[in-house]
């Protein structure tokens, strides 16, 4: 046997050193959630022009240490978060510009909401809610996660409601080019947040009217164009209510986005509402994270845990999603990509 050769006990000593190595650097997973988060804290991506830097510029710039702040960019671009270049200074990446407020695919108020500090405290107990099959989020803090977010975490609610602005922003728009209204005159958007899904669509078709129907005071803040004196407002309504008690809307499309991520009851009773608002043959879009069929496996099932520990929810699989809509009166047809990460499962009322 020849010096470069390998037997199969190396091959497996290699093999184990790499999962050791792996699972060491999973278990110090926080470590890297905080770095990210550190330095979306610190505005260093802000801080960071076209042209690489120095510790020393950019710790003027964000107000901090320089050398702490290098440990921080060394440890982040370990993970392909800025470049270190060979003369000390730091560059962008792709994923660093995406910590940028300003870039159109900013991820920077998601990098904020999955690492607020109330994460650190459940993430400890996941094994209570996989016990359990539960939130773990009121035995924490005394009260259900939405409760306690706007009456004792307001930062943090503002850091959720920016989050899921952008996230929204920029689906709206694939949304808007993947739908065919071809024969629809109104739409209705479920729990849709601040309407921009809406809001696209009936720019998109000038002949459409639309609703929008979320809590009070998500609405009271939808988009700016659909309330008054908006210039989509004269072919928009905004309705005060709750998808879970009732749909007081007809239309001939509804649309149901990244909402079915409560407990399956919540989610029947959703479904159910439509079924009783829309007329035979109305078609009815949902549009969700699929935990079994993304590019983002990683990403989505972290958010399916998460979910399990603050309000017991879920992300979907196809099946147990088209399988809700069937039990509730749905007719599933096909199911097409939005975009890398959402997908949208077609239906209709009564008939297919």
């Amino acid at each position: 046997m020849s010096l470069t050769e390998t037997t199969p006990s190396d091959t497996t000593g290699a093999a184990s050193a790499q999962g050791a190595m792996r699972l060491r650097e999973l278990v110090f997973g926080a470590a890297c959630a905080a770095a990210v988060r550190a330095a979306a804290r610190l505005g260093v991506a802000d801080a960071l022009g076209d042209q690489p830097a120095t510790c020393d510029e950019l710790a003027a710039v964000v107000g901090a240490e320089p050398r702490p702040l290098r440990r921080l960019l060394r440890a982040l671009s370990s993970y392909g978060v800025f470049l270190e270049q060979p003369d000390g200074r730091f560059a962008h990446t792709d994923m660093s510009r995406m910590l940028r407020k300003d870039t159109p695919n900013s991820l920077h108020y998601i990098a904020l909401w999955c690492t607020e500090p109330w994460t650190w405290e459940a993430w400890p107990r996941l094994d209570e809610a996989v016990r359990h099959g539960r939130n773990i989020f009121p035995d924490i803090y005394g009260k259900e996660f939405f409760d306690y977010l706007h009456d004792d975490a307001q930062d943090s609610a503002k850091v959720f409601d920016r989050a899921m602005t952008h996230s929204s922003r920029q689906s709206a728009q694939d949304i808007a080019d993947l739908l065919d209204l071809t024969g629809i005159s109104s739409v209705a958007d479920i729990g849709g947040g601040q309407g921009h899904v809406l809001a696209a669509l009936l720019e998109k078709h000038p002949e459409v009217h639309g609703s929008l129907l979320d809590l009070p005071k998500v609405v009271a803040g939808a988009d700016p164009r659909l309330r008054e004196g908006g210039e989509l407002a004269p072919r928009a309504r905004l309705l005060p209510g709750d998808c879970r008690v009732e749909i007081p809307v007809t239309a001939d499309m509804y649309i149901i986005k990244n909402i079915l991520e409560w407990d399956d009851e919540s989610t029947r009773r959703t479904l159910r509402n439509v079924v009783a608002a829309g007329h035979p043959g109305a078609r009815v879009v949902v549009i969700e994270n699929l935990v079994d069929d993304t590019t983002s496996m990683r990403f989505t099932t972290a958010m399916d845990l998460m979910l399990l520990m603050n309000v017991g929810g879920q992300k979907h699989t196809r099946d147990s999603l088209t399988g809700l809509m069937t039990e509730a009166g749905l007719a599933v047809g096909e199911v097409t990509p939005v975009n890398p990460f959402l997908h949208a499962i077609h239906s209709t009322i009564g008939r297919v």
